[in-house]
């Protein structure tokens, strides 16, 4: 496996522009795709407004931006993009972006690139399309790190999930429902819940498609 990593400093990629409009800082939590050349870009942004974010963001055909929950100090975004975007197009060329960050206008990207690719042209084909970047360095590593941290999936499946279908998926969990031999039936869950038998099976249906979904489309995308 290579790793590689890249500067960027083009302020028409969204994540660099508006980290240089807002002196904040974007960083990747994760990236999931969406579809061919469609990917969610989930973004920690430290330092920035918003709804300024947002309206930047509106600013580019190519991206749909939403707020997904505010804390102390920033905010988690899920950007929606497609065409020109650097780490698109590294995942479109078969390598794995790992860390995308940009802090005040400086904008990076650390990559992972599978051996069974060839590097030297993931490289040339990367630099060819995304002119304005850089490579600051590169170097063969044994092991390719894990496709989601624990973190980066949990903030994934809140993204994904409603309240009611985490809220039904954790009472399964917690009562046993996924045991074998299962320690409670679907019946036992949706009573606690209060709710019917089949709004239980509606809401758990729809929380694993979602989950089977990140987690194959992922996989499938390595």
């Amino acid at each position: 496996m290579t790793e590689v990593e890249f500067s960027l400093s083009d302020e028409t990629y969204p994540f660099v522009g508006a980290s240089a409009a807002e002196n904040c800082v974007f960083e990747l939590a994760e990236m999931t795709p969406r579809g061919p050349g469609r990917y969610a870009e989930f973004f920690n942004v430290r330092g920035g407004d918003p709804d300024r974010i947002l309206a930047l963001a509106d600013d580019h055909a190519t991206v749909t931006a939403s707020l997904l929950r505010e804390y102390d100090d920033g905010a988690l975004f899920e950007f929606r993009v497609v065409g020109e975007c650097p780490a698109v197009s590294l995942a479109e060329l078969g390598a794995l972006p790992r860390e995308v960050y940009a802090a005040d206008g400086d904008g990076r990207i650390v990559a992972e690139i599978p051996s069974q690719r060839d590097a030297a042209n993931v490289v040339e084909s990367f630099l060819r399309d995304m002119p304005s970047a850089s490579l600051e360095r590169k170097h063969d590593r044994d092991a390719v790190s894990p496709l989601f941290s624990a973190t980066g999936f949990q903030q994934v499946a809140r993204a994904e999930l409603t309240d009611r279908q985490r809220d039904v998926l954790r009472a399964a969990f917690e009562a046993g429902y996924y045991e074998w031999p299962r320690e409670a039936t679907g019946e036992e869950v949706a009573d606690e819940l209060g709710i019917t038998s089949a709004t239980f099976s509606e809401h758990i249906h729809a929380a694993e498609r979602k989950l089977c979904a990140v987690l194959f489309a992922s996989q499938n995308d390595r």
